[in-house]
């Protein structure tokens, strides 16, 4: 009986062992997979990467302010005007997102590249929920606006540094 208990107690030890290992592997894969992006680059690539980043932001946020601030033309049907200023809104977030993605770099310091991503697809999902219907007051809608917003600003900041 003894013997069993032994072989038991020995087995629950070896399956520990084997689940503190497994778990300091996958903790060690994980840290090097996130750092792996920032150590592959030269600085000079890093760099290079964060400028064109920050290019495609500054682009994007000059034609997504200037789209969704163009006032209805004097003399012109107000209900079309008010139609091609939200086209012209629609279209500025939609492609901007997908410009932003498209311009990201595998070299572009982590930081950077996960708040870059993430505008992205809010601008996208932005302007893909207005052409479905949805008002800037719709609280789903506001709260993606209100997110956009404080990452623009975000990445003002980390575009600056």
């Amino acid at each position: 009986m003894k013997t069993s208990v032994d072989r038991s107690s020995l087995i629950l030890i070896i399956i520990g062992l084997t689940a503190i290992t497994a778990l300091a592997l996958a903790g060690w894969v994980l840290m090097r997979v996130s750092s792996s992006a920032d150590s592959d680059y030269s600085d000079q690539q890093r760099a290079e990467a964060k400028t064109k980043a920050c290019s495609a932001f500054e682009v994007v946020r000059r034609g997504v302010k200037l789209n969704t601030s163009i006032p209805v033309p004097e003399g012109s049907d107000p209900v079309i005007g008010q139609l091609a200023m939200g086209a012209n809104a629609r279209l500025s977030a939609y492609v901007g997102g997908l410009y932003l993605l498209d311009q990201l770099d595998p070299a572009t310091p982590t930081d950077l590249a996960d708040k870059m991503s993430e505008f992205a697809d809010l601008l996208t999902a932005i302007g893909a929920y207005a052409t479905a219907g949805a008002s800037d007051s719709a609280p789903e809608q506001a709260a993606r606006l209100k997110s956009a917003d404080e990452l623009n600003n975000q990445l003002g900041e980390l575009c600056a540094k």
